[in-house]
């Protein structure tokens, strides 16, 4: 080939960079011009906003020379530009944030916006200054920028921290004076604090309130139930110290339909409520929303509303799965107790001299007296403890429910199933439980189900089981994979296809069952066409799931023969699918094997990509990307890396990733720049 090629050092072609610059400008006037900004952060966000206007006088200044810029200004405007997005996002999140919860969260927030400072220093490095038309006002104020970015340390306002310490502190003491009966919340100090960040009128505590419940609802169902318990109490806190700040101000009412649908429920359950409730005015937060009667023991449910533990109990004991007041669909059935409601709520009864029974043991009997299996499978579910009485119910439960998937209709079936799918999904003893009753063999037959529903719930409730160990052996050896594989290559619901896959993660993280799962011929195409054809998250789960199997080298072949390369490759570039980091281990991993090496060094995508991910790519997809492309330069592939030297900004990424990347990073961008110096001097010597 007749063509010198360049040497390490920056290339000095130019490029066109104006639709950048536009982009630049446009984006750091939008953060500039942000109004209404948070009172939480309001030093790092004002701060962090200075930055940005004073870059946005760099990218006018070079915007009017119109002038061409050398390589490595270009990549250090493009990596500004996805900094001010981020910027943009973080300051929006604030924005649209409770300011209680990022009040608590003050320093993770602060973190973040550290981290992005450095980043932007880290960008500013590569700005070759000394090249660029611009006056010398600009470059001084730039080259300051930088010093500060790079030198700059974490900023936690301790304002805010003695905020957060002072509330903490009210709801503290607040709960120990309960306990002791002695004294009531001091809401001339919580008013001072509330109005401290922003809170001032009925309004702002409605909003609040609003903002709240929406991060509730947003962390249930993803292992945050304590985090969600956290965040109901601030919003008892706040409902109740609107209450009794303005008490002049009306609580809105009750949407009429939930109305209608509560009142057809008292009147279904006959649940009756105290004279002294009827005729006093109880505070609408305190107010079950099922029975509108005062809360004597509030729980939260997955949806992160409250109720009354009797009304809740008995809407979930008389077949619901949904909750009341929203109509989510629950995911659990787990009752988290409220305490700091009921503390409350016991600090208004001593204020107006009501007497408030506790729930008795006798009448939580009287509301499972008609179903004993459900009653015993509640105690499991809702975690009431880990003693052998609740070991027995859930046993007794379990044997119950596999007895109905062996004998039931459909209809019990799938509801058998649905039951057993919520009872595996906490805790190792429940997992063990429902194995040894024998829900395996059961579960696996149901896979086969011309039932959507029962087909869903019984491969969920089989991944939720497959995470104790020793049920992964059994349900092996019920033959599950021939069945689980079926789900995922044609199952009735999309959700029962990533749950199969996630399955198929789950089983193979075993060694023996890697080979088993790899062996069969139709595992390895329905986890790519489900990579193809599922949502973001069976997406990920497919991915997950490949990586796990072609860990076990014989298994790479059969991803590289079912096309999964270039669909990897493709998803590199799919923001939506959000798997990037998924797809390069894939691909790092089948870099090993003789056929996705071949396959992979078709592309002419890649190299390209992989540079681009060398810079903005998350450490561990710096760490892949860079081993694809050693790889790839390896043993004969020259091609590769005279594509790699032609591109102006591999060299800049190569050694900025030198400087700062993890230490595998640095070690593997040090050899590829040493290949391809030799692979530069060759060529040099070869032209001469």
């Amino acid at each position: 080939m007749d063509v010198a090629l360049p040497t390490l050092m920056v290339s000095s072609g130019f490029l066109p960079t104006g639709s950048l610059l536009e982009s630049l400008i446009h984006i750091s006037n939008e953060v500039a011009s942000m109004e209404r900004l948070p009172v939480i952060q309001v030093r790092n966000i004002s701060t962090m906003i200075r930055r940005i206007k004073l870059l946005s006088s760099l990218f006018e200044e070079i915007h009017e020379m119109n002038t061409p810029l050398p390589p490595s200004s270009i990549l250090c405007l493009t990596e500004l530009f996805s900094v001010i997005r981020r910027v943009k996002s973080f300051i929006q999140g604030c924005k649209d944030a409770s300011s209680l919860w990022s009040l608590v969260q003050t320093e993770l927030i602060s973190s973040q916006f550290h981290v992005v400072v450095k980043e932007m220093g880290r960008a500013l490095d590569i700005l070759p200054l000394s090249l660029l038309n611009i006056t010398a006002d600009i470059r001084e104020q730039v080259e300051l920028l930088h010093k500060q970015a790079k030198r700059v340390d974490l900023f936690v306002d301790p304002r805010e921290l003695q905020r957060r310490e002072e509330l903490l502190q009210v709801m503290a003491t607040n709960n120990e004076k309960n306990a002791k009966n002695k004294a009531l919340v001091d809401f001339r100090e919580v008013k001072e604090i509330l109005s401290s960040i922003g809170l001032r009128s009925p309004l702002d505590y409605d909003e609040e309130i609003s903002k709240l419940e929406a991060e509730a609802q947003k962390q249930a169902g993803t292992g945050g139930l304590i985090v969600v318990s956290n965040i109901n109490n601030l919003i008892s806190l706040v409902l109740y110290s609107k209450s009794m700040i303005f008490s002049e101000e009306h609580n809105e009412k009750t949407d009429e339909a939930f109305k209608k649908r509560s009142a057809s429920f008292r009147m279904n359950n006959d649940h009756s409520s105290s004279s002294q409730s009827a005729i006093l005015n109880i505070p609408d937060e305190f107010r079950c929303p099922i029975s509108l009667d005062l809360m004597r023991d509030p729980v939260i449910v997955a949806s992160g509303h409250t109720y009354d533990r009797n009304s809740i109990a008995q809407w979930i004991n008389t077949g619901h799965n949904t909750c009341p007041k929203s109509g989510m669909k629950l995911i659990h059935m787990a009752l988290i107790p409220n305490y700091a409601l009921k503390s409350l709520v016991h600090q208004w009864c001593r204020e107006n001299n009501i007497q408030l029974i506790e729930s008795t043991s006798s009448s939580s009997s009287d509301l499972g007296r008609s179903n004993s299996m459900r009653k015993s499978c509640e105690k499991a579910v809702d975690h009431i403890s880990a003693t052998k009485t609740a070991m027995d119910a859930v046993k007794m439960t379990a044997e119950f429910l596999v007895g109905k998937l062996a004998t039931g209709s459909p209809e019990i079936q799938r509801q058998a199933a649905y039951e057993l799918r919520l009872l595996a999904k906490t805790g190792m003893d429940n997992r063990r439980i429902i194995a040894e009753a024998g829900a395996i063999p059961f579960l696996v037959t149901l896979l086969s189900s011309h039932d959507p529903r029962i087909q869903e719930n019984a491969v969920t409730a089989l991944l939720n089981l497959s995470i104790f160990d020793n049920n992964k052996i059994l349900i092996m050896a019920a033959g599950a994979i021939d069945n689980i594989v079926d789900v995922l290559q044609s199952g009735k619901t999309m959700e029962a296809r990533e749950n199969a896959a996630a399955a198929i993660f789950s089983l193979s993280m075993i060694d023996d069952c890697k080979v088993t799962i790899g062996a069969h011929p139709r595992a390895m195409p329905a986890l790519v066409a489900l990579l193809r054809e599922g949502t973001s998250a069976g997406k990920r789960d497919a991915a997950t799931a490949l990586f796990n199997l072609v860990v076990y080298s014989a298994n790479k072949g059969s991803a590289v023969v079912a096309g999964a390369v270039p669909l990897l490759i493709e998803l590199l570039m799919d923001d939506k699918a959000g798997i990037t980091d998924d797809a390069l281990a894939v691909l790092a991993l089948l870099l090993g094997c003789p056929d996705g090496l071949e396959e992979i060094r078709k592309s002419r995508i890649l190299v390209p990509l992989l540079i681009d991910l060398l810079r903005f790519g998350s450490p561990k997809g710096k760490e892949n990307s860079i081993t694809l492309l050693l790889g790839l330069c390896k043993d004969g592939g020259e091609e590769v890396a005279r594509r790699l030297l032609l591109n102006p900004r591999s060299i800049p990424s190569l050694q900025s990733l030198v400087a700062d990347g993890s230490l595998k990073a640095r070690r593997k961008a040090d050899a590829l720049l040493r290949l391809l110096n030799r692979c530069c001097s060759q060529s040099h010597s070869t032209v001469g």
